[in-house]
């Protein structure tokens, strides 16, 4: 979702064929997972919970913010792959406490519905990716809109409504589709893989976040 990383037409650093491109992308989002499931499986939720929310929020937000400013702007790879790092981490943490809400078989379910729809929006993504170009400003339209309305379901209304989170999903399988189309129009570089990567992982998580709390309803 970082626009300045879609915006490259040219780059001085060396090009890689699209399979080698493709498999450091795919590296780089499995090294994400990996951390944010080593994360989960060591990381007491208690000891995340007993953290100031506010220093926590702070916390996360400046990680996050960053993470996405070293990778969105630099052409180095270390740099990029540093900022990915500040992202995952503040990412896992809220994985972390919300995985810990569910059942082992809930969260693998969710995982593996995931992982499915993301290689099928992926595909589309590929084969339309004038169609999710098209689409863009209507996807951002939508989150934009959706968080304004959560913010003030929470902390004015103390509610939730569930189709908010099948809105979310529907705005996540269209930023897949979006970014995986246009992370093969750049400049194939290892620097705009590990980009492309970080946008990516974003949209998964949160696409994983709201398919495990729409199953956790269900069980």
């Amino acid at each position: 979702m970082n626009d300045s990383v879609w915006e490259r037409v040219s780059s001085s650093a060396p090009e890689v064929n699209p399979a080698i491109y493709n498999l450091i992308i795919g590296l780089t989002l499995c090294w994400g997972f990996g951390v944010n499931w080593y994360m989960v499986s060591t990381i007491d939720p208690a000891l995340i919970d007993s953290v100031n929310p506010l220093l926590f929020l702070i916390g996360y937000f400046a990680s996050c913010m960053l993470g996405v400013y070293l990778f969105n702007t630099s052409d180095k790879p270390i740099v990029s792959f540093i900022g990915y790092n500040l992202v995952v981490v503040p990412f896992g943490l809220i994985v972390n406490l919300v995985v810990s809400e569910y059942s082992q078989d809930i969260v693998i379910e969710a995982i593996r519905v995931t992982g499915l729809v993301t290689i099928a929006m992926m595909c589309l993504g590929t084969l339309f990716p004038q169609f999710f170009q098209r689409i863009e400003g209507v996807l951002f339209i939508a989150l934009l809109l959706v968080v304004i309305v959560e913010l003030i379901e929470i902390f004015i209304f103390g509610i939730h409504h569930d189709f908010i989170d099948w809105i979310v999903v529907l705005i996540f399988c269209g930023y897949i589709g979006l970014d995986w189309g246009r992370a093969n129009q750049i400049p194939k570089t290892v620097d705009n893989a590990i980009d492309s990567a970080a946008a990516l992982y974003m949209d998964i998580i949160n696409l994983f976040l709201r398919i495990l709390r729409i199953l956790g309803r269900k069980d």
